[in-house]
């Protein structure tokens, strides 16, 4: 299927997810006849998906919803294989494609750059789309997070040369156990790290790692393929011969911290102020640098548009500030995520007292199992707590978790750990807020804590 082709009826089975939701928003704007399913979906899929007249009526499956007049079906990961709109699907012999293998039939004319890696991705991507867009580059793009000055996460267009994709290494649909990213088939390929973080999909770290190797592999005579160099297993990998491939290695970015601001220092001696800050994002800033370079971006002109980027949604965000203290929310839940974040706020802070709070909310997080790989991640906290919801263990029919897990684990006897919200909240109200930053880390809700309201009775105290 060509680019802009035919198709003009389109049905997702699993709309509610980020990237699909999104996308449906994106095909729906461009003409095409969208329609769609899902068994539960949540904020804020369900508010736009209502804005734009897309959320179903009811939820559920609903086989009838399939018939021989659609085009296609798009198919999300959170559908099951014996999904029964799928079973009718195949039976009349409808076109199922996933999400990623659709992105790639929509740019097949187009230089495609993917941003992967363990951690950063999102970062990365938004930095790269933040600059583009400062220099008035046409481009398309699928990001995983709400960005400002972005109505939509995915952009699909005729004109644009180039397409900037966040790929993530999950497996690509209930069908296809490969990873999303090799489908995209980047001419690009940046890699900023490689953290053993999803132990529910692949069980051991060589097979993880393997799914990386074959991404690089994959770049074409020509290609670029751009990493950390400070990784140890991306040295490896990006160091690894390919022919006609340029190998690209970053590290961080010159930096420097003054009354709590970071500026980036340039080659020349330039001081850059920032809006983000962390050793990590200093990478992170390196890595999108370098691929901005290849897209034809001058350095001045990657400097002058990085001094407003903000960062992405719940990367670092703000919640809110007073004179002395600082609430910042983070996506922040695999071990190396839960370090590189707590690290960055009390290197920017450190006359302050670091409050960090990581809620264990993934499969592999809860898993005793993999528990062990955040020994010592919250080190760089004054205050380290730890909750965890037990209905979400039991949800996943997961083993039970004690106090004396968490501490162990995590290799702090002084840490606080929570399972009830509650309590939780009682706690962070408890604490002496003069001069002292919070930080609250997860891909959760905390138990569904109102963290506006948090916010508000902290800085009022």
């Amino acid at each position: 299927m060509e680019q802009n082709s035919f198709i003009s009826k389109i049905h997702f089975i699993s709309i509610g997810g980020s990237v699909m939701h999104n996308l449906a928003i994106e095909l729906q704007s461009k003409g095409n006849y969208i329609t769609g399913s899902d068994d539960e979906i949540y904020e804020p899929s369900a508010g736009r998906l209502a804005k734009h007249k897309l959320l179903p009526e009811k939820m559920g499956w609903f086989p009838e919803k399939i018939t021989t007049d659609l085009d296609a079906i798009i198919l999300g990961m959170h559908a099951r294989a014996d999904n029964p709109e799928l079973a009718k699907a195949k039976e009349l012999g409808i076109k199922v494609y996933s999400y990623p293998e659709y992105i790639y039939q929509q740019s097949k004319n187009k230089q495609r750059v993917v941003i992967a890696g363990s951690h950063g991705k999102t970062s990365i991507t938004s930095m790269v789309l933040h600059v583009l867009k400062y220099n008035n580059r046409l481009f398309d793009y699928l990001v995983g997070a709400q960005l400002e000055g972005f109505e939509n996460m995915v952009k699909l267009s005729e004109d644009a040369p180039v397409i900037i994709i966040e790929g993530d290494e999950y497996f690509t649909s209930p069908l296809d156990r490969t990873p999303k990213f090799l489908h995209y088939h980047p001419h690009i390929a940046l890699i900023n790290g490689i953290a053993w973080d999803h132990y529910n999909v692949f069980s051991t770290w060589e097979s993880y790692v393997k799914q990386f190797e074959l991404l690089a592999d994959g770049i074409p005579k020509a290609g670029a393929v751009i990493f950390d160099e400070t990784d140890n297993m991306l040295h490896v990998i990006g160091q690894k011969g390919r022919a006609d491939v340029a190998a690209v290695p970053y590290v961080a970015h010159h930096s420097k911290i003054v009354d709590s601001k970071t500026f980036l220092i340039t080659e020349d001696n330039q001081q850059i102020p920032l809006l983000v800050f962390g050793e990590h994002n200093m990478k992170n800033i390196s890595g999108a640098k370098e691929v901005c370079e290849r897209l034809g971006i001058t350095d001045q002109g990657f400097y002058d548009a990085i001094q407003s980027f903000k960062g992405a949604s719940k990367r670092l965000e703000l919640l809110g500030n007073s004179e002395n203290v600082n609430i910042y929310r983070d996506f922040a839940h695999a071990p190396s995520k839960v370090e590189a974040t707590s690290n960055a706020v009390k290197q920017q802070f450190p006359n302050r007292k670091l409050v960090a709070c990581a809620e264990l909310h993934t499969f592999s997080s809860l898993n005793k199992s993999f528990l062990s790989q955040y020994g010592r991640k919250l080190n760089s906290a004054d205050v380290a707590v730890v909750y965890f919801n037990q209905h979400t263990l039991e949800a996943k029919q997961l083993d039970p978790l004690s106090v004396e897990d968490i501490k162990t684990a995590f290799k702090r006897n002084d840490i606080h750990v929570f399972t009830d919200s509650n309590l939780l909240l009682e706690f962070l109200l408890s604490l002496n807020w003069t001069d002292a930053n919070l930080l609250l880390m997860s891909s959760g809700t905390f138990g569904g804590i109102d963290l506006k309201k948090l916010v508000d009775d902290l800085l009022t105290k």
